[in-house]
């Protein structure tokens, strides 16, 4: 059985779980704890050198150290259902939107906290190597997220899900970028009934709750 390297606060790995239960895929957890610099230790620098989680480490003892070798492994063997989209067409509005969500929503976040958080001061990136913070940087990444929010509520204005005709791996991403706002005081619902009503559906899949 597969083993999955977590942490249940944080949302990078959180976007793993919900990928392997939507997919109905078994595994066993190990926390790694990221508050008490756990993804340092030796230990786990042997498992994955980027010393950062999700990590899923397959039956064969492959190492797949990310979200997207997860999500590309994940789709390879087990197909139904979809998560990157059936058609050419969907495939690729997928990809786009997942890509626009990581990049321009879940970065800017990050960059906020990342670099304003007294517990992150010398860490303002993951990985095995200490950087500084720069408040620059989460000044503007926090103007990057509410010019995002605002092209997101326009474009989920009558869409039942962000890309395609069905749930994909961009509403996951999305439903937890979004969550992952409110670490950094933002109230993405606020003034945004289309997002509003998109999150209370995510809320109510099962995979979202655990």
């Amino acid at each position: 059985m597969p083993i999955l390297y977590d942490f249940a606060r944080a949302p990078s790995p959180r976007r793993a779980r919900i990928l392997l239960a939507e997919k109905g895929i078994a595994h066993e957890t190990r926390n790694v704890d990221l508050a008490a610099g756990e993804q340092l230790d030796p230990a786990y620098r042997a498992i994955n050198p980027g010393c950062t989680v999700p990590t899923l480490v397959l039956d064969d003892g492959t190492v797949l150290g990310d979200n997207a070798a997860i999500t590309a492994w994940a789709e390879a063997v087990h197909p139904e259902p979809p998560l990157l989209g059936r058609t050419a067409v969907e495939k690729a509005e997928v990809a786009s939107w997942n890509a626009k969500l990581e990049a321009e929503c879940f970065m800017a976040i990050a960059e906020v906290l990342r670099n304003t958080a007294p517990a992150m001061k010398g860490r303002a990136l993951p990985g095995p190597h200490d950087y500084a913070q720069i408040p620059e940087l989460a000044t503007r990444g926090r103007a990057r997220l509410i010019h995002f929010l605002d092209r997101f509520e326009e474009h989920m204005q009558h869409r039942e899900w962000v890309a395609g005709s069905a749930f994909s791996l961009a509403d996951i991403t999305a439903a937890v970028a979004l969550d992952f706002a409110g670490w950094i005081k933002v109230d993405v619902n606020a003034g945004r009934p289309a997002i509003a009503a998109w999150r209370a559906k995510m809320a109510q899949r099962p995979a979202f709750n655990l």
